[in-house]
C-alpha cells in the first residue's frame, strides 16, 4: 500500500513537473558553494528555451548518475531551431566536454533531465533553518526558541 501509493505520487511529481526526475539530490561538491553535496533539488522541465546562467540535471550517454550543473553556453542552430547546451560545475576549473560521451562536445536538449526550481538561496535554506534550530537547542541548554540573534 505504502510502496504503490509513493509509485502514484512520483508519477503525479513526473507529470506535473515535466520531468523524468522531479527531485534529486547532489552527489558532489562541484556545484559548491551553490549546492553542497546532500542537498535536495526539485526540478520543473518546460518548453522554454535552455539558458546559460540557468542549474540543469542531465544525464550523459553511457553513464547512469545524473550531473547538476550550470549552462554556460547556448548554440541555437538556425537551419533546424535545436539547441546546444555546455555545462560546467561552478566549482570545476573547465567546462564538461571530458565528462561527456566520447567525441561529444555539447548536449542536447534530450540529455536534460530538468532545470533546478528557485534560486539557491531557497534551495537550501531549509538546511540552514534546520542547522540552525539544532545548534541554537544545544548551545542554550535545550531551550533555544529556533530564532537567530543576527539580523
Amino acid at each position: 500500500m505504502i510502496v504503490t501509493s509513493a509509485l502514484i505520487i512520483w508519477k503525479g511529481l513526473m507529470c506535473i513537473t515535466g520531468s523524468e526526475s522531479p527531485v534529486v539530490v547532489v552527489l558532489s561538491g562541484s556545484m559548491e558553494p551553490g549546492f553542497k553535496r546532500g542537498d535536495i533539488l526539485f526540478l520543473h522541465m518546460s518548453k522554454d528555451p535552455i539558458r546559460a546562467g540557468e542549474i540543469v540535471v542531465f544525464n550523459v550517454d553511457g553513464r547512469e548518475i545524473p550531473i547538476v550543473h550550470r549552462v554556460i553556453k547556448v548554440h541555437e542552430r538556425e537551419d533546424t531551431g535545436e539547441v546546444d547546451v555546455l555545462t560546467k560545475g561552478d566549482n570545476n576549473f573547465g567546462d564538461d566536454r571530458l565528462l561527456y560521451a566520447h567525441g561529444q562536445l555539447w548536449l542536447q536538449r534530450h540529455h536534460i533531465m530538468g532545470r533546478a526550481v528557485g534560486p539557491k538561496q531557497q534551495l537550501n535554506s531549509l538546511d540552514c533553518g534546520v542547522s540552525w534550530d539544532l545548534e541554537n537547542s544545544l548551545n542554550h541548554g535545550g531551550g533555544g526558541n529556533g530564532q537567530s540573534d543576527l539580523k
